[in-house]
């Protein structure tokens, strides 16, 4: 009977960390375009890790470490509003058409960010899917308003949504 008292309190006095440990779950965010060009094309455009010029939201691209396909480069997004966003690159397949970075440092309400963009050829057009996984920047619960996991999983929804649909329409 103790074994079992002592197993039944074990539970107990572990269930507030299971609890404390959900409310920090990493979010993930997926988007996909197909655009009506062949892959290398698209690639052409967004496969520069020192050139975001194709999403509406980027006022400036500037590498400011390593070089710019490199693993290892550093660029800062300036956005259209004069906030940062500080990104390290972190695989660069030009072959199979993905790039891979992370989040250092920015303006979002993310933090733990990573992600993927790659093109896919599909036939005489092209998929992009651009993928992303990230916790919410404010890890209390439930979160401050605009840092809890709605406000960062819109963010960057938007910000994916808005740069594929910009870049179908800069691609002709």
């Amino acid at each position: 009977m103790k074994g079992v008292l002592a197993v039944a309190v074990a539970a107990l006095l572990s269930c507030p960390l299971m609890a404390s440990a959900a409310l920090d779950e990493t979010l993930r965010v997926k988007e996909v375009v197909e655009i009506d060009a062949p892959a290398d094309v698209v690639w052409e455009k967004i496969g520069s890790f020192g050139d975001m010029s194709w999403h509406p939201a980027i006022a400036s691209t500037e590498i400011v470490e390593g070089k710019q396909d490199e693993v290892g480069a550093a660029r800062v997004l300036t956005l259209q509003d004069g906030g940062k966003i500080h990104e390290v690159l972190t695989g660069r397949d030009a072959e199979a058409r993905t790039l891979k970075y992370e989040i250092t440092e920015s303006v979002l309400p993310v933090r733990d960010y990573s992600a993927t963009l790659t093109v896919q050829a599909d036939g005489a057009k092209s998929k992009v899917v651009w993928k992303s996984m990230f916790k919410r920047k404010d890890p209390a619960h439930p979160g401050a308003a605009g840092q809890d996991d709605k406000a960062a999983t819109e963010t960057i929804t938007g910000i994916f949504q808005s740069g594929l649909a910009n870049l179908k329409k800069v691609i002709k």
